[in-house]
């Protein structure tokens, strides 16, 4: 019979309370554990989990949720919260289709206050949330645990420009890890790296501040009296601090594994009944030595081997490698190629890049909307941005590829990534939306490639056969197994052995889908046309006049139907007189959940099996 653990006996938050710090440091290493053995076996964010153990647990035992509503900033570090909230039992279906969700669902748990699958939301939700509780007299505190990557956005100094107007019981703790997917750039982190080279600074005010309160009678007096005085030391000696200039008392920095000091710091912010920003120092891959020695290869891996560690981040075949190495290969011969990525470095394929040309390379943090602003500045001024961003990250910077870019026709080459279904991140990750949204704005172009081959063709279009603003988005993972007659350098191909008279239409990695529907349509003597558009916007007038001519027409397209590249055909084949049969299969008006790219596809009815039973419907002696 299995020894029975401490974890095995937490039901609920309220379970956390009852333990002594010595128990609560075995709790941290059962629940690093289990993360390292389930997140092998189902993939997920591995490094970025293990470094908030002890944060996690201290929260609880100071805090009480759901009074106290605790955010997730990124939401992908919360894999202990919910092993802390009752989902212990469901944990192995971590990331799995119907399991528990890698991110924060508040449709999941009582204990889970709002979605986090996209980062630098949380100072702003937090507000709001405290703001709501101070209006409506209601108890508790709101905490956002917030890594410091994400305070490369703007987002965060908007919400913190706000949060200091009032004086709400929020807490904001930064988990410094000097992380955030890849590591940290930029002036804040040479900020946070000078707050932790002079905490005697602060050391010194917690011992003075104690001293003076504990005189009897003056001692408050004498403490506010100090203030303007300390102040005014602190300016000299450490140019102030961000923080308590934006309205936060400012607690740290703290060591983020020492669960008996985190509880009592903890519970000091939680005293003080305003906002406050608790600075916790934490090693990102803690417990795992080889997620400790990479931990940006271990933020978000597949399933591995926990001996050998053995991992995939990027893998030689995919889509971001090829893209990467064939970006590379393009900025030997040209000095003007400059390349721009989120945060995202080796998920984009950018690594080698990065090493090749460092004067060239600009990770500019998490800040998607800087990034294609900055990108518009480089193309005004001659050179050639290439900014590689997920399609999810990509939709945080609409306004500037819209306003600041697309009007003035700024030749920046979008390099977009996880392009479609990405499976187990779910609904907060799909590249669903981006054909749709890109599409929408004007002379916007956007190609969408297949195979390597093509990938790699229309890169070099891109870069130097267009003017203005150009999509080339990608899937993840490998290119499909096809024949080398599905690949073209051309902005569309047309595969009609047989004259037939129904016609399918797709684009990207769903085309693989659309050709073996078309091949099991041919054995059961039902012939169909092919067309694939690798330039999905703007559609070209010869396309239309093509598909013009079948008496069916069936476009499936992996994205969103509503504004899809499906409804553009659509319209245009209205236009120019079009009285056959037109029927799309796309997404409709939903959020995908996470599973399984397979899976998925076979739900929305985009796999082959599913397509090919629609497209036989539309022969009318079937």
């Amino acid at each position: 019979m299995q020894k029975q653990t401490l974890l095995d006996g937490i039901h609920s938050p309220y379970d956390v309370k009852k333990l002594n710090y010595i128990q609560m440091e075995q709790l941290c290493e059962e629940i690093r554990s289990r993360l390292i053995h389930t997140i092998s076996q189902t993939g997920g964010h591995l490094a970025s989990n293990l470094g908030v153990v002890e944060i996690t647990v201290a929260l609880h035992k100071v805090f009480s949720s759901p009074t106290d509503q605790i955010m997730w900033d990124v939401g992908h570090q919360a894999y202990a919260h919910k092993l802390l909230t009752g989902r212990r039992d469901r944990f192995d279906t971590l990331r799995q289709e119907d399991g528990i969700s890698g991110f924060p669902k508040a449709g999941e748990s009582i204990h889970d206050v709002f979605l986090a699958g996209h980062s630098s939301t949380s100072l702003s939700v937090a507000s709001g949330l405290a703001r709501a509780k101070t209006l409506l007299h209601e108890e508790g505190h709101v905490i956002s645990v917030i890594g410091d990557g994400a305070f490369t956005n703007g987002m965060v100094y908007e919400a913190m420009n706000n949060v200091g107007r009032y004086k709400d019981r929020m807490i904001v703790i930064l988990n410094d890890n000097e992380m955030s997917i890849s590591k940290n750039v930029g002036a804040f982190a040479r900020y946070l790296a000078k707050i932790r080279s002079k905490r005697e600074y602060f050391d010194a005010k917690d011992i003075i501040e104690k001293g003076l309160k504990s005189i009897p009678v003056v001692g408050n007096s004498l403490h506010k009296a100090a203030a303007a005085s300390k102040a005014a030391v602190k300016d000299m000696l450490y140019n102030s601090n961000l923080f308590e200039d934006f309205g936060f008392a400012y607690l740290g920095p703290v060591n983020g594994h020492d669960i008996k000091n985190l509880c009592e710091v903890m519970q000091r912010a939680k005293s003080l009944n305003r906002p406050v920003l608790l600075h916790i120092e934490t090693q990102k891959g803690k417990g795992y030595p080889f997620a400790e020695e990479n931990p940006g290869a271990y933020h978000g891996v597949s399933k591995f081997d926990v001996k050998t560690g053995s991992s995939d981040i990027a893998p030689a075949d995919s889509f971001s490698t090829v893209f990467g190495d064939a970006l590379t290969e393009f900025a030997k011969q040209d000095e003007s190629i400059c390349a721009i990525t989120a945060a995202m470095k080796y998920g984009t394929g950018l690594a080698g890049f990065a090493t090749a040309f460092p004067q060239r390379f600009f990770d500019i943090g998490i800040a998607e909307g800087h990034g294609v602003t900055f990108s518009a500045g480089l193309a005004r001024n001659g050179l050639k941005p290439v900014f590689a961003v997920y399609s999810t990250f990509l939709q945080r910077g609409y306004d500037q590829i819209l306003h600041d870019t697309a009007i003035e026709q700024q030749h920046v080459l979008f390099a977009v990534d996880r392009a479609g279904i990405v499976g187990e991140d779910g609904e907060t990750h799909q590249g669903l939306f981006d054909a749709a949204y890109l599409s929408n704005i004007p002379n916007m172009i956007i190609y969408s490639p297949t195979t390597y081959a093509e990938l790699r063709y229309f890169t070099r279009k891109a870069l130097y056969e267009c003017k203005g603003p150009v999509a080339l988005r990608y899937p993840r993972g490998k290119e499909p197994v096809l024949p080398e007659n599905s690949s073209t350098e051309q902005d569309y191909l047309l595969l009609d052995e047989r004259k037939a008279k129904t016609l399918v239409i797709s684009y990207g990695k769903e085309f693989e889908q659309a050709y073996h529907a078309a091949q099991m349509l041919s054995q059961r003597d039902l012939p169909v046309a092919l067309m694939k558009l690798n330039k999905i916007n703007p559609i070209e007038e010869v396309c239309v006049e093509l598909a013009s001519q079948y008496d069916a027409i069936l476009f499936a397209e992996e994205g969103i139907l509503q504004g899809g590249i499906a409804e553009h055909f659509g319209l245009r084949l209205q236009r120019c007189g079009y009285r056959g049969s037109y029927a799309v299969r796309a997404v409709d008006g939903k959020f995908v959940p996470q599973a399984t790219v397979v899976s998925s596809l076979k739900k929305l009815g985009l796999d082959a099996q599913s397509l090919c039973d629609l497209i036989a419907s539309l022969y009318p002696e079937q």
